[in-house]
């Protein structure tokens, strides 16, 4: 406080006004309080917006591989073409769904896809788990879309001769495959998602008739990519195996021809290099994949894990040519951002909950619980969580054991992050004739 504002403190407090000084000086206080509750908020999205500031990608995020919450975004619900990160979901769906010991068969529709390509020839054949290998490590196109048509000619109801298809064959077979794609990104809860390709080469699907006819791109979100990399990182039952082919710096294998009624090692042998650079740019690099179309420009999504972190970095239209390592930057901007910021902080707040008055009951109150939990999340000393209380004010009867009256929710930023309900301990009955002519009769005999 300056010299002049004490002087005049002073003087007041002599001219008897102590009410006026009392109200000056709780005003002061009030603004403490409050510039210190919005200094906090304002530091985290000053901080927030000079790391998006740094990043070259159109659109960007940082999540929580944990629960999928956003810690950081740019853009996040941008829908843009992936290019190759489009083929994640390819292997995942293929792990969950198909078998790597499956040996398919190459159309000419197939063969025919452009490069990046394992240059496969209509007539070959490959084992399942080797395409995987090819598809993941050097993003061949074509072995995409053996996968695809393989699988979507069961799916299709086409015949599983996938040699012998026609051009018009081969693309049903792999619609029926993109369509299963958009399945599973719906159940992961990715709104803003459209699958065409499974190798994610830029392209259009005309839906409908003649009335109502719509034309849908193949393209996602930044936060919808990065919820399908935690998918398959953290919870998907094939998780370890997608994680064994993606860490996988190098693998050979061969091709397969009809023998005795089953098949035997032919004569071509394909190897393949890991083209994921990130995994030797940091500690605890998890998995990932690169792409690129004219239209996509650079795409990556990619997971680390560190202690009790773990995150995803999705990001696309991060530049054209000559700028492909523009991604690794971000990327490890966005990792780094996430290491330094935050810890894992269990935000569970115990109460000793007591009873509530119920109406008409044979018991005048019930008590009242919820259950403990471990409500564990990545937070930065910025984020602001609050506990709120919703309990009734009085229960009329019959009251169940059991039953739900109420929750304890738990906001991370103003955002409902986690509730636990809150239920009655003990059941209490409502009083009925039976009841009181019992309770009279008793009285009389005693």
């Amino acid at each position: 406080m300056g010299k002049g504002m004490a002087v005049w403190l002073a003087g007041m407090l002599q001219k008897g006004r102590r009410k006026a000084v009392c109200i000056f000086l709780a005003g002061c206080m009030l603004f403490l309080f409050t510039g210190a509750a919005t200094a906090p908020a304002d530091e985290r999205k000053e901080e927030k917006k000079s790391i998006t500031g740094q990043l070259y990608a159109q659109s960007a995020v940082l999540m929580d591989a944990g629960n999928g919450r956003v810690l950081l975004e740019k853009n996040g619900s941008e829908v843009l073409p992936m290019a190759s990160t489009t083929k994640i979901m390819t292997c995942i769906l293929t792990l969950e769904q198909g078998n790597t010991e499956d040996i398919a068969a190459v159309s000419a529709y197939a063969a025919g896809q452009p490069k990046v390509h394992l240059g496969a020839v209509k007539g070959e054949h490959y084992k399942i788990g080797d395409l995987l290998y090819s598809l993941m490590l050097e993003s061949h196109n074509d072995a995409a879309v053996i996968i695809a048509e393989h699988y979507g000619s069961v799916w299709g109801g086409l015949s599983q001769d996938c040699a012998s298809h026609s051009e018009e064959e081969s693309k049903k077979a792999v619609v029926a495959f993109a369509e299963k794609m958009n399945e599973k990104a719906k159940q992961l809860g990715c709104a803003d998602t459209f699958f065409v390709t499974p190798n994610g080469l830029d392209a259009t699907l005309t839906q409908g008739g003649n009335v109502g006819e719509t034309v849908r791109e193949h393209s996602t979100t930044a936060r919808d990519l990065a919820r399908i990399m935690r998918y398959c990182v953290m919870d998907s039952p094939q998780k370890e195996a997608f994680l064994e082919i993606t860490r996988t710096m190098s693998y050979t294998f061969f091709n397969y021809i009809p023998a005795d009624g089953g098949f035997a090692q032919g004569g071509r042998t394909v190897s393949c290099n890991n083209h994921n650079a990130f995994l030797q740019m940091m500690d605890g690099a998890l998995s990932g994949k690169t792409g690129f179309t004219g239209k996509a420009g650079y795409c990556y999504v990619g997971a680390l894990q560190r202690g009790e972190k773990t995150f995803v970095v999705a990001l696309l239209a991060c530049g054209w040519p000559n700028h492909k390592s523009w991604k690794w930057h971000d990327t490890k901007l966005l990792m780094e951002y996430g290491l330094e910021n935050y810890e894992l902080r269990d935000i569970y707040e115990e109460r000793r909950l007591g009873s509530v008055e119920v109406e008409n009951g044979q018991q005048k109150q019930a008590r009242l619980s919820a259950q403990k939990e471990k409500i564990e999340l990545l937070l930065s000393p910025a984020d602001r969580v609050e506990v709120k209380w919703t309990l009734p004010d009085r229960l009329t009867a019959p009251v169940t054991e059991g039953e739900v009256v109420g929750k304890q929710s738990f906001y991370v930023n103003g955002e409902l992050y986690w509730s636990i309900p809150v239920t009655v301990k003990e059941g209490v009955s409502e009083i009925t004739y039976g009841y009181c002519l019992k309770k009279m009769i008793k009285n009389i005999l005693l």
